[in-house]
């Protein structure tokens, strides 16, 4: 039962995914309107808010999980999540900010 809500949920998000992908190719997106999308995603303004810190929050949460039902309790499990998330915090999220503020340095207008 617990997989399938996941799988659903999981499908849910994909399709999200898809509808910002579809906006992003869009004729008519400037360069304003692709730095918004951006933050949106990171959602700068609002930690732990945005799609990015979301997705490193569920990694974390996960890893946390795989610290107490690892087998020999050795990490090999967690660290690579808790890793995952970082990263996902750290480097990616960092660089949708950079590119936001490239493509339009004062953020948005509305």
């Amino acid at each position: 039962m617990r997989l399938e809500r996941v799988r659903a949920s999981a499908g849910i998000a994909q399709l999200a995914l898809q509808q910002i992908q579809d906006d992003l190719t869009a004729d008519d997106i400037d360069q304003e309107e692709l730095a918004g999308v951006l933050r949106e995603l990171c959602d700068e303004a609002d930690p732990p808010g945005g799609l990015i810190s979301m997705l490193a929050q569920l990694l974390t949460t996960a890893a946390r999980r795989a610290e107490h039902i690892e087998p020999d309790r050795d990490g090999d499990a967690s660290c690579p999540l808790h890793e995952a998330a970082a990263l996902i915090n750290d480097d990616a999220g960092q660089r949708l900010i950079w590119a936001a503020c490239a493509l339009h340095p004062q953020g948005d207008s509305a």
